[in-house]
């Protein structure tokens, strides 16, 4: 599944046609992990082309040039957590359940959970406190910690992160990309570096011909027609 999640975004990212992408599970959960009957009872050291694969599996998501949505239709444990933690959005309903679960099994957070909990949670605590008990993070929880972008009805989760999809997709994508790429970039610059990206990242839209479509479009107040360009 990692390998074709990450393919799934790497042909995302190339179709121009394509401007969100939404993961969500394919039954009752987001995802459960790995396979307990694959990871455990064996002395074998795991062959590093299968721990390495888990950084395509994580950067892929958190990279991929265009919006990622997880639309949390379930629980979301161990890698699960990890693969929603990299998602730009949450929207998620009462059934979203999260947990760290490796503390359970005796493994280290081997898809960058120690870097994306703490960031996604809001608190260093709140982080330690999953990373070390394994305990669930129940949905209103989550919300309540900004985690979950959106907590609806099961019966509306569809449809709403739907409509946030379209929202994205009718912007400006140049616009979009850049604010994506300086919004995890950021995370490791001072605010004086910062600037000065945000200041490359100005021009290149101020000379894009969306900006003069966006301009165009308020002035006669009409929806803009994005093209990319």
């Amino acid at each position: 599944m990692q390998l074709e999640v990450t393919d799934a975004l790497t042909q995302a990212e190339s179709d121009d046609d394509v401007r969100v992408v939404i993961i969500t599970g394919a039954g009752r959960a987001f995802c459960a992990g790995g396979d307990l009957n694959d990871l455990g009872g064996s002395s074998d050291v795991p062959a590093p082309g299968k721990c390495t694969s888990h950084l395509g599996f994580g950067l892929g998501v958190q990279r991929c040039e265009k919006p990622v949505i997880a639309m949390v239709n379930g629980v979301a444990t161990g890698a699960g957590l990890d693969l929603a933690c990299a998602c730009d959005i949450r929207i998620g309903t009462a059934r979203s359940r999260f947990m760290s679960a490796y503390v359970r099994i005796g493994l280290f957070p081997g898809f960058g959970g120690t870097w994306l909990y703490p960031r996604t949670l809001g608190s260093l605590g709140r982080a330690a406190e999953m990373l070390f008990t394994g305990d669930f993070l129940e949905a209103d929880e989550a919300y309540r910690l900004g985690f979950l972008n959106r907590l609806v009805d099961e019966e509306e989760l569809e449809s709403t992160t739907i409509s946030m999809a379209e929202r994205i997709a009718a912007g400006p994508p140049i616009a979009i990309r850049l604010s994506k790429l300086m919004l995890y970039k950021g995370l490791e610059f001072d605010l004086e570096t910062a600037m000065k990206m945000a200041a490359a990242g100005e021009t290149i839209t101020l000379t894009s011909q969306d900006h003069v479509e966006g301009v165009t479009a308020f002035r006669q107040k009409r929806a803009a027609e994005y093209r990319d360009q």
